[in-house]
């Protein structure tokens, strides 16, 4: 079998982002997603980025390298304040969502030649970021940013889901 950590960097992404975009829209609290942005959005899509690297895809590696290092991030920043250690302003976490946001887009780009399902899974997350992040800077609900991440998580979970379905069985999921 071809080294192929796809799978495992979108399914860690997907479930992260689920997540943390149900506490955005408010059906859960937040504190959950510390654990799961260190282990599992951060430790996992970290490696997953690595070994992307090895197996020579640039794309794979700099998303999941990247993305894995936003939840270790973002796990720090929320223990830091649960700590009462360091403080952010909303706008602090917004202006870093909304960067996010901007590497997301270019990395949407390219996105495009790969296929359509990931490209969706791109377009959504470039969206999330932006919704959030100006959604923190303005004042407004975080609900929007979050329904769009709900949507993200579930397009990168059918991605990942697709790609060893497609492995295992021959079968041609659309991706």
């Amino acid at each position: 079998m071809k080294l192929n950590p796809a799978p495992l960097g979108l399914a860690a992404f997907a479930l992260t982002t689920f997540v943390l975009s149900l506490a955005n829209i408010g059906i859960i609290d937040s504190k959950v997603v510390i654990a799961l942005a260190f282990f599992y959005g951060g430790m996992a899509q970290f490696a997953a980025g690595m070994w992307s690297f090895k197996a020579e895809n640039n794309f794979a590696g700099t998303a999941f390298s990247s993305y894995g290092s936003f939840w270790l991030a973002f796990g720090l920043i929320a223990i830091f304040e649960n700590l009462g250690k360091f403080t952010f302003t909303a706008k602090e976490i917004g202006a870093m969502l909304v960067a996010w946001g901007i590497f997301t887009f270019y990395m949407w780009i390219p996105s495009l030649k790969i296929g359509k399902a990931i490209s969706l899974v791109f377009l959504t997350l470039w969206l999330t970021f932006f919704a959030l992040g100006f959604a923190l800077i303005f004042g407004f609900s975080l609900k929007i940013g979050g329904t769009i991440g709900l949507i993200c998580a579930i397009l990168a979970w059918y991605v990942s889901a697709a790609e060893l379905i497609n492995e295992i069985y021959g079968k041609r999921l659309p991706l």
